[in-house]
């Protein structure tokens, strides 16, 4: 579940693997989802050791997992609650912080200009795409599966791929994550939440994408 291809570009890692950004920035990686090179040679740049960063990795997912349900209807529960609540106020939350700061520092260069145009685009995608989970998906799931649900489970990987796609405009608008050493609260703020809503995106997709929709395919 949690095994890393160093081969791949660092992007795709970062994006497909929970963790693994806040891993990167831990050992001074500050970009991560615009990164094409592969995450090998990112780490020999750094001097980083392949097989420790991937323990490291390891260790991170399973302290994840352990809050996880396993039973089909708990964890689509627990999706519910941890991901779809928390996207819907945090989006919320995040447009309207972003929108002040954009406002409020409009003549600093460095502002996250075009940011809040950016989250809205996202929380307009991402709400249509939990509807249909909660109101076509889960429930054929609760139900034990149905001869045609390969299709709605391959629409949310497809969509899942769109929004991934977007992290790499946040993290870049954002810088990182990281705002100026003169900035605001509201600014630090609207970073950090960034930040966290990015984590929460990447682990409610790895979620579905290798533990939850595999059991019905």
């Amino acid at each position: 579940m949690n095994e890393i291809n160093f081969s791949q570009p660092t992007s795709d890692c970062a994006i497909t693997q929970p963790g693994i950004a806040e891993l990167l920035r831990s050992h001074g990686i500050a970009r991560c989802f615009g990164e094409e090179r592969p995450l090998r040679d990112i780490l020999s740049e750094r001097g980083l050791d392949v097989t420790e960063f991937d323990t490291q990795s390891t260790a991170l997912a399973a302290n994840s997992r352990k809050s996880v349900p396993q039973t089909t209807g708990a964890m689509i529960d627990y999706i519910l609650s941890r991901y779809h609540q928390t996207h819907r106020r945090d989006l919320a939350e995040l447009i309207l912080l972003a929108d002040k700061v954009e406002t409020v520092h409009a003549d600093d260069p460095k502002a996250p200009k075009g940011l809040a145009a950016c989250l809205a685009e996202i929380e307009a995608e991402l709400e249509p795409h939990m509807e249909k989970e909660e109101q076509i998906l889960f429930p054929m799931m609760r139900s034990g599966g149905h001869p045609m649900i390969a299709h709605p489970i391959a629409v949310m990987m497809a969509e899942h791929d769109t929004h991934a796609a977007q992290l790499a405009r946040l993290e870049a608008l954002t810088n990182n994550f990281t705002p100026p050493s003169d900035a605001c609260g509201s600014w630090r703020a609207l970073c950090n939440g960034v930040e966290a809503l990015t984590a929460d995106l990447i682990g409610h997709m790895h979620l579905e994408n290798t533990v939850l929709f595999p059991r019905f395919l």
